[in-house]
């Protein structure tokens, strides 16, 4: 056994994954790892299966009631970033160690804005909607509808951590000004030209061409984009979201999106995961809805395992410390 807290050793080790889409036991395998590993796809299979695990890998199946049935548990490793579903307190009593994703999709998420931002500046979603209806537009002389171009645009984004700071470069290299907030921006990395504390956001949103979400949800970030902060921004400003659905006020978006006081909006988490067949985003021509896949690539898997056998080597080794520990 090692050093931390009677964490078995290598060959003593079962890993059990449990998720209902992502390829976790595939991608582990191809890395011939040295202990016994397995996935579960359903929630009632990994409730009867998690009796055998000592590192539990899981994000949306996790049921506080598989503590009861967890009994050789010692490690779990959160999928997602999110933590808030485990019962913080109960792992602590029962020793069982709990580290998050944090940090896989910042590439993902950060490309998935910009492409939002493309989108939408380019209106590459209502000339797919042209294909469909197999209509060809003709040129515009309105200035105030045709595409535009991103040099020379300013970027504000509500949240300058490790997406944020990815989407500052991504942005910096289309010749965009960036302007940023953080609670301390001393600490903030990126190439932004000017970070500011949260309760000065009200001074960036006037300037802001793409007002993009790369918050946490807080209580502080819970609807930031509220009624003032639409009303601030310019007739022509798009909202990026990629952060969660409640950072937006979703009914003054709909009054701002709908009446044309911002120009549209890039959306990948609404209130309601999945959106509602009734919601009025759907019709809205100046929106891009994606299904909350902003972290969702090919690589997500592999960048999970990176932190799960990071964290394996160090409770193997006795180290006392986990990559992104949150108990």
């Amino acid at each position: 056994m090692s050093m931390t807290a009677g964490f078995p050793s290598a060959n003593e080790t079962t890993v059990h994954f449990a998720h209902v889409a992502y390829r976790m036991e595939d991608r582990y395998a191809a890395r011939d790892p040295k202990v016994d590993y397995f996935q579960t796809w359903t929630a009632a299979d990994t409730m009867e299966r998690i009796v055998d695990a000592d590192v539990f890998v899981v994000s949306g199946f996790w049921n506080n009631a598989l503590l009861e049935r967890a009994s050789k548990l010692k490690y779990i490793q959160s999928i997602g970033a999110g933590y808030d579903q485990f019962p913080l307190d109960q792992l602590r009593a029962r020793g069982i160690r709990l580290a998050n994703a944090s940090g896989v999709n910042q590439n993902a998420v950060a490309e998935h804005a910009m492409s939002l931002m493309l989108g939408l500046n380019r209106h590459i979603h209502t000339g797919r909607d042209n294909q469909r209806n197999h209509t060809w537009r003709g040129m515009l002389g309105d200035l105030t509808k045709r595409e535009d171009e991103l040099i020379g645009k300013t970027l504000v984004i509500v949240g300058m951590g490790a997406i944020g700071s990815r989407l500052a470069m991504f942005a910096k290299a289309f010749g965009m000004t960036v302007l940023a907030t953080k609670r301390d921006p001393s600490t903030a990395v990126g190439p932004a030209d000017e970070v500011v504390t949260p309760d000065r956001l009200g001074e960036l949103v006037p300037k802001a061409d793409f007002l993009a979400l790369t918050c946490p949800l807080t209580p502080e970030t819970a609807s930031i984009v509220d009624a003032n902060v639409l009303d601030a921004m310019k007739p022509s400003a798009y909202l990026i979201n990629v952060a969660r659905g409640q950072c937006a006020d979703e009914p003054e978006l709909v009054k701002a999106l709908k009446s044309g006081s911002i120009a549209g909006a890039g959306i990948d988490h609404f209130w309601e995961d999945p959106l509602g067949a009734d919601s009025p985003f759907w019709d809205m021509e100046n929106v891009i809805i994606t299904p909350h896949t902003g972290g969702e690539t090919r690589l997500y898997e592999e960048r999970v395992i990176d932190i799960l056998d990071d964290n394996l080597a160090r409770l193997w080794g006795g180290e006392s410390k986990l990559r992104n520990q949150i108990v």
